[in-house]
């Protein structure tokens, strides 16, 4: 359905002392084998220590989630090599970093002269004390602390934060390898939830700007190179090219030429994902701007005072699953959006509303 509307490793538990007590036949019920004539006290008869399930998993190697003291390297993980663990990036010089896996969390620590690649994380990424790093980020948090000069296209759950930082520069996140999206549901990331651009400078100086945005027509590839075709990466099938980002490149808080806005919301269904992109190339084929999207769930309590007067008609619909909202721009943009919703989602519901006040106070509750 859908609806417009303008506008660090684990600790083992220690082994127990299985021996048995002398004298105790209930210890051993009738599992003694009936050659052993041994008196139970001898010292000579106690049993095997017992195997616990965390004594039989493949025991950790904390160098294989780590990359540190390298120089002028090409290095990283394939796919299927971290599963979900924290990773650890420290004192790397002039190095080309390839994560192609999601982790749990990333941190990277003095590093210079870097350029980055990170498969999608779970919880955050931290850059401290890094400076003159290129880098390509999805994350539920972003930080930084103390660091210089870091271009990065970002997809961030949550609202970036610098601190102490200077000379940071944004964009939205553009890559693809046949694998990210499986990562990104591994790591409980949506491509619709991005604040790329809505950054937090905790330590903002009065006259001075910490942070700017990447030119809106910046090229990953001009930041981020391909892996070297004699590397182990040479395998994997990367596209750095906007229209096949596996997150929709929106324009964020860059300013917009028009001031007509559209809001176009697709409930629950099999295929919301597949019709959100489908209605994203339908419009920016036509020339109008993504702004913003959101993937949220709502409460009957947010579809009252959003939908306003079609709320009894779609709180059913909730139910189902989040909604996925997509905010487009462009002078036509609300007729040509009726006709696309007529046209391509033709047997969906569409409830079309015209007011700029109605995607405000949708934006302003649910984006």
């Amino acid at each position: 359905m859908g609806c417009l509307f303008s506008k660090k490793s684990r600790r083992k538990s220690p082994k127990k002392d299985s021996a048995l007590p002398a004298g105790d036949e209930s210890a051993t019920g009738n599992d003694l084998p009936e050659t052993n004539n041994t008196a139970l006290g001898s010292n000579s008869n106690q049993e095997a220590p017992k195997q616990y399930s965390w004594d039989k998993r493949e025991k950790v190697d904390p160098k294989d989630f780590m990359l540190t003291g390298l120089k002028n390297e090409t290095v990283g993980r394939l796919p299927g090599k971290l599963n979900g663990q924290q990773f650890v990036i420290q004192d790397c010089e002039n190095c080309n970093i390839y994560v192609f896996d999601h982790s749990a969390t990333i941190t990277i620590d003095d590093c210079v002269n870097c350029r980055i690649i990170l498969g999608p994380v779970k919880g955050s990424v931290f850059f401290r004390d890094c400076k003159d790093i290129k880098c390509v980020v999805a994350c539920q948090q972003f930080r930084t602390r103390d660091c210089k000069k870091i271009d990065v296209f970002l997809c961030c759950a949550t609202q970036p934060i610098i601190e102490s930082s200077t000379g940071m520069k944004f964009g939205c996140y553009q890559y693809y390898y046949p694998e990210l999206a499986f990562h990104f549901k591994d790591a409980g990331l949506s491509i619709f939830n991005n604040n790329w651009s809505n950054i937090h400078d905790f330590t903002p100086v009065s006259g001075e700007t910490n942070w700017s945005l990447l030119p809106e027509d910046a090229v990953v590839l001009e930041y981020m190179p391909l892996p070297d075709p004699e590397s182990e990466f040479k395998s994997v099938r990367i596209s750095a090219e906007a229209n096949r980002s596996i997150v929709p490149l929106t324009k964020g808080g860059r300013r917009t030429e028009s001031e007509e806005s559209c809001l176009f919301v697709f409930f629950a269904g099999d295929y919301t994902t597949a019709n959100a992109r489908k209605l994203i190339d339908e419009t920016t084929t036509k020339g109008f701007v993504l702004i913003q999207t959101k993937e949220v769930s709502m409460r009957p309590e947010d579809v009252n005072r959003v939908f306003q007067n079609n709320a009894e008609s779609l709180t059913e619909w909730i139910t189902k699953g989040p909604v996925v909202a997509l905010e487009l721009n462009g002078d036509g943009v609300v007729e040509a959006c009726r006709s696309i919703a007529n046209e391509v989602f033709n047997g969906t519901k569409v409830n079309i509303k015209a007011s700029c006040y109605f995607s405000s106070l949708f934006i302003e509750n649910l984006l």
